[in-house]
């Protein structure tokens, strides 16, 4: 599909979903606070648009499973975070349907009612969200077996920075050996610290002293 595989359609699709749900229930939030018809229509076309967003990612993720390489972690975590984007989308096209049908007849109660079935849908949103990202780049899903191999040998081999990037590189290297160095230096025990009675004792001893004039002779 204009080369792309599905894991890369369901990651260009849900960017959407992501955007726009927030977005409809910020508009619908200031709407019904302020009683603002426009925002509310604002609001209800973005939660359109957002809800078919959302059905297009599922259905893209749907696919996904069958065609990427993976094992019992994956398969668990794509379980999951498929349940939750069931009823992520199962939330907005109730909240949609709803307000599609009774919007223009809608009460204060009723509008505040709707507004929070949309808040329960983007806590499911936010979590769907997270299992995708660890999906992603905890489990590199969507990456193939032998893309996986190239990348572990690509990293192996090493790399050459550039003039600049080599002595930026440097620099860092620097700036970690002399803050190892520092902590084995803070490993060591401390230098005892001078007995301030000694020292006392031994200035007085190697001191002399002078008598002032018609001092009674005696013995120090």
């Amino acid at each position: 599909m204009l080369g792309y595989d599905w894991p890369r359609v369901h990651a260009m699709l849900v960017a959407l979903p992501v955007a726009i749900l927030p977005m409809a229930v910020i508009f619908d939030l200031v709407g019904v606070a302020r009683k603002n018809d426009a925002l509310r229509r604002t609001s209800l076309v973005l939660l359109l648009i957002g809800t078919l967003g959302a059905g297009a990612a599922v259905l893209a993720g749907l696919q996904v499973e069958g065609v990427i390489d993976h094992g019992n972690a994956i398969h668990e975590l794509m379980e999951e975070h498929e349940h939750l984007a069931l009823y992520t989308l199962g939330i907005f096209a109730v909240v949609l349907l709803w307000r599609l049908w009774r919007d223009r007849k809608m009460g204060q109660a009723e509008r505040i009612a709707s507004l929070l079935l949309s808040f329960v849908g983007l806590g499911f949103l936010a979590n769907t969200g997270h299992h995708g990202g660890k999906l992603v780049f905890e489990h590199a899903a969507g990456v193939s077996n032998a893309t996986m191999r190239q990348e572990l040998e690509n990293r192996a081999e090493g790399h050459v920075h550039g003039a600049g990037e080599a002595h930026h590189h440097e620099g860092e290297e620097a700036a970690d050996h002399h803050h190892d160095d520092d902590a084995d230096h803070s490993h060591g025990d401390p230098a005892p610290a001078p007995d301030s009675t000694s020292a006392h004792t031994d200035s007085s001893r190697a001191a002399p002293h002078a008598h002032p004039p018609g001092t009674a002779p005696h013995r120090d």
